[in-house]
């Protein structure tokens, strides 16, 4: 009965917005007067000098426009128009200037400090009236525009957002079919192969990132764009025929030579995706340079161009000490998987011959990191058990 009564009851009707407005004028008539005008259809607040409007405006977020005397003791109204314009928390506000100063100079000068209007006294309440609500009506536009606008930000950053998900679940969809394909094979790296060797390659781009002979590669978009495109560094492989890619055993030469095509065969798939979005493509460019020069050495005895030192990406040379190190600790068709410590041995063997020297440096700085990579990612019986060693 009483859910009944009360649905029986009227409703509060919400109440019409209405707009706050400042008067800032050191005379009391005039202040008085414009009470009176503004009453009926706005909320009104009083300074009396040009400090205080500033305070009041300041301290006062939903405030809508500003009608300011100029001729004040102290600060007069100019000064006090430019330094709300220099606030950013008041420059939005527009200023109506009221004032007898009414030559065309005194008004260029008004216009020329923020001020969206200039009326004259005596005030002449239809022109007072028209325009405050002309100006209000703009404000409440660039309100409703600039809310506009950000919901649409918000929908392109989500959407964004959401695209940048796909495109990360494609590619490791896309590197996780070259593993699976070569899983049983000299080269295979196990399902989670992918996933360590980009957190291997995030680890020593963020260490080398301050260092002077990377800093101009390393920034932070840089980093992530080679972090997410690590996974294609093998995606070559899927051009590579079945009998030389799943071989139980190590590759003859002629098989070998065959398997060495897949870096190019990587960055030739990678470079007709770039031509079919009409360009290079940041991201497309350093999936590119893995893929292809990945397999390159420091002293040139790499493939498939035989790069030395500088002339390798340094994408590709991360990718270099992330790949081999992951290959030592994983097991393979041909060996059993090497220890965290054993694989530091071999390693280090290669400084200066296979890999760039400083790159690993890092790696050797980061060996718990990697370490600890390696054991949260590990592949079910696949890494080596790293009991002490």
């Amino acid at each position: 009965m009483n859910a009944l009564k009360d649905k029986l009851q009227p409703q509060a009707q919400p109440q019409p917005y209405r707009p706050t407005i400042l008067i800032v004028d050191d005379t009391p008539d005039n202040i008085m007067l414009l009470l009176r005008l503004l009453k009926d259809k706005y909320h009104t607040k009083v300074a009396t000098n040009g400090s205080t409007a500033l305070q009041v405006a300041g301290a006062t977020p939903d405030l809508d426009l500003i009608l300011l005397d100029v001729m004040m003791p102290g600060m007069d109204g100019y000064e006090t128009c430019r330094q709300l314009k220099a606030n950013p928390a008041t420059a939005d506000i527009p200023v109506i200037f009221l004032t007898a100063k009414n030559q065309i100079e005194d008004e260029a000068m008004g216009l020329s400090v923020g001020a969206v209007d200039y009326l004259g006294k005596p005030i002449s309440p239809p022109i007072l009236f028209a325009r405050v609500s002309t100006h209000l009506t703009l404000r409440a536009a660039r309100r409703q525009l600039e809310e506009h606008n950000q919901n649409l930000e918000r929908m392109v950053q989500q959407r964004t957002a959401q695209l940048l998900l796909v495109q990360e679940a494609l590619i490791l969809a896309m590197g996780a079919m070259a593993e699976t394909r070569d899983g049983q094979g000299p080269d295979g790296g196990g399902t989670n192969h992918i996933r360590r060797t980009q957190h291997y390659m995030r680890a020593l781009a963020t260490r080398l990132r301050s260092h002077p002979r990377f800093a101009a590669s390393l920034s932070d978009e840089n980093i992530e764009l080679m972090t997410k495109s690590a996974p294609l560094h093998d995606i070559g492989k899927v051009a590579i025929p079945d009998h030389i890619l799943q071989k139980r055993g190590k590759l003859d030469p002629e098989e070998f030579e065959v398997m060495k095509l897949h870096a190019a065969y990587g960055h030739d798939t990678i470079m007709l995706a770039e031509k079919h979005l009409g360009g290079t493509n940041s991201f497309l460019m350093f999936a590119r340079e893995i893929a292809h020069s990945h397999q390159e050495k420091w002293d040139g005895s790499g493939y498939p161009e035989s790069l030395r030192g500088e002339a390798i990406p340094v994408s590709a040379r991360l990718m270099a000490v992330a790949d081999v190190y992951d290959a030592l600790i994983s097991r393979r068709v041909y060996k059993p998987p090497f220890t965290h410590a054993q694989s530091l041995e071999i390693m280090a063997q290669g400084r200066g011959t296979h890999f760039d020297p400083d790159v690993l440096d890092a790696f050797f700085a980061l060996e718990a990191e990697f370490r600890r990579i390696a054991q949260e990612y590990a592949d079910e019986d696949e890494l080596a058990q790293q009991d002490g060693g």
